[in-house]
């Protein structure tokens, strides 16, 4: 929602390029689906892991959001807004987690942001559970604001993966709580 939020701050760009922006602030998570080969190897003489060792490290780095700029730079219409947002889209991923993202186990997440040149760990040690309370707030306040961009500007997310679905979810809102002007 971080990035749906910020792609909406600038209004003349298209919605394609809306979920690129927005996609930036979700892609560096790919890095985790190194979880699905853990845990099918989890019970063998040799397990895979992959999401132990490279999550937060292959894709939460400065170079894998230079790539994704420079791709969206490339793709887009708007190409050095959409690129500036896409870079800072991924950098309020890399934040957030930096923030936010220790799991219960208190085992607190860092980031290695110059890898591979670098294997310095950057961390928070105030970093928040991700079921805490500020996190919840933060939640709420995203979902409230997402709700709203949607109602004003008559598309929600939705609209990237749904459009018939974010149609109906848009006229469900400005039927509820009226038109904007």
């Amino acid at each position: 929602m971080t990035g749906w939020i910020l792609a909406n701050s600038v209004s003349d760009i298209r919605i394609r390029e809306r979920g690129y922006i927005t996609a930036a602030a979700v892609v560096a998570d790919i890095d985790g689906l190194g979880i699905i080969a853990e845990l099918l190897t989890k019970n063998s003489a040799n397990p895979w892991l992959w999401w132990s060792q490279y999550h937060h490290i292959l894709a939460h780095n400065l170079w894998f959001g230079l790539l994704l700029t420079c791709l969206a730079f490339c793709i887009s219409q708007h190409r050095t807004i959409v690129a500036i947002l896409v870079f800072v889209s991924f950098h309020l991923h890399l934040f957030e987690d930096l923030l936010s993202g220790r799991a219960n186990t208190n085992d607190i997440w860092g980031i290695q942001y110059l890898y591979p040149l670098s294997h310095e760990v950057w961390q928070w040690q105030g970093q928040w559970l991700l079921n805490a309370w500020p996190n919840m707030l933060i939640a709420i306040l995203l979902i409230a604001s997402t709700f709203y961009l949607a109602w004003k500007k008559s598309y929600s997310p939705l609209v990237l993966i749904a459009p018939k679905l974010d149609a109906l979810f848009i006229t469900s809102l400005q039927q509820r709580f009226g038109y904007p002007k």
